[in-house]
């Protein structure tokens, strides 16, 4: 297997510049999360007060829960806290979860960035498709059957085969495990609304972003930062896109800095809220030049992954 080639950031960045932005915070991470719970909160009280907002909400926590995602991505590079030990506990219990997995696939698919042996492959692989076909992805998105297919495909699969007599696999054992969570999760918050008449909170305001907005945001995600990149690519600064996010984007679609592709995959430790200052100091020393980045932003992105059978203008 060949390897993504690596680079040191003493060829880029100055001992005085690289101290600052590879410090973890003790704080900054725990207020992200913070954060992204707040908004979670805020969103639901207000569909109590104004359902009418439901729509609004449901992006605002779909990309709420796509930003939990992303500071668990964030602990599995160590980087959400200095401490190691308090780093994984954020990552696994205030976050989707899932860490200890989630860890050694995601370290590979760095380690092998747009190479043939990367894990992430096939999701970027497909592109660019018909304006059609990514049509119909987007439906399946925000209709719920890409929530479905991902979140109990395999377990349904795997039950039709335990009742022909085929045992369970490894990985539906914890994926059993990860829905006691899920459902517990869902039981703890239907208890505690239930006595003010908010029993669908869970439902509603979770369940339902989840299955809808999380989805398309995350195939947004992956496009913008993987797709229309050539197989084997063997520059280290174009294995990845980073992606032009304005205000918008930033709440709906891009949160905490995960637009900064680019970057991440040149210095895959930084901690996500040092990104844009690596991106100003490239950019200043001339070498986002260099770099595969998107200034027209995800429509642009979009653009691209679409253009199959179409010429898109540079």
């Amino acid at each position: 297997m060949a390897a993504a080639a690596r680079l040191s950031p003493k060829d880029f960045f100055t001992e005085q510049e690289w101290a600052p932005i590879s410090a973890r915070s003790s704080w900054k991470g725990i207020a992200m999360i913070a954060h992204a719970w707040a908004l979670i909160a805020g969103a639901g009280a207000m569909v109590v007060v104004w359902p009418l907002t439901l729509p609004l909400a449901v992006m605002i926590i779909g990309g709420r829960q796509l930003g939990l995602a992303i500071l668990m991505h964030d602990a599995a590079h160590g980087a959400l806290h200095k401490n190691l030990k308090l780093n994984d506990f954020l990552g696994e219990w205030l976050t989707p979860g899932g860490l200890s997995r989630y860890r050694p696939y995601h370290l590979t698919h760095h380690r092998f960035a747009q190479q043939s042996e990367d894990p992430d492959l096939v999701l970027s692989a497909p592109f660019p498709i018909t304006p059609l076909s990514l049509r119909r992805k987007i439906f399946r998105d925000l209709t719920g059957q890409t929530f479905f297919k991902q979140r109990f495909g395999m377990f349904v699969a795997q039950l039709k085969a335990r009742k022909k007599g085929q045992p369970l696999a490894p990985i539906i054992v914890q994926e059993i495990k990860d829905k006691r969570r899920w459902l517990g999760f869902g039981l703890i918050v239907t208890v505690l609304g239930a006595p003010f008449g908010l029993w669908w909170i869970w439902p509603v305001l979770w369940v339902l972003p989840q299955a809808t907005w999380l989805p398309l945001v995350t195939r947004l995600r992956n496009i913008a930062e993987h797709a229309c990149i050539d197989v084997n690519e063997p520059d280290p600064m174009r294995q990845a896109r980073t992606t032009k996010a304005g205000p918008i984007a930033r709440v709906l679609l891009a949160p905490y800095y995960v637009n900064y592709h680019c970057e991440h995959h040149m210095f895959m430790h930084v901690p996500c809220y040092n990104l844009p200052r690596v991106h100003r100091l490239l950019k200043q020393k001339g070498v986002s030049e260099q770099m595969l980045v998107e200034p027209g932003g995800y429509a642009r992105v979009l653009q691209l992954a679409a253009s199959k059978g179409a010429a898109v203008a540079a």
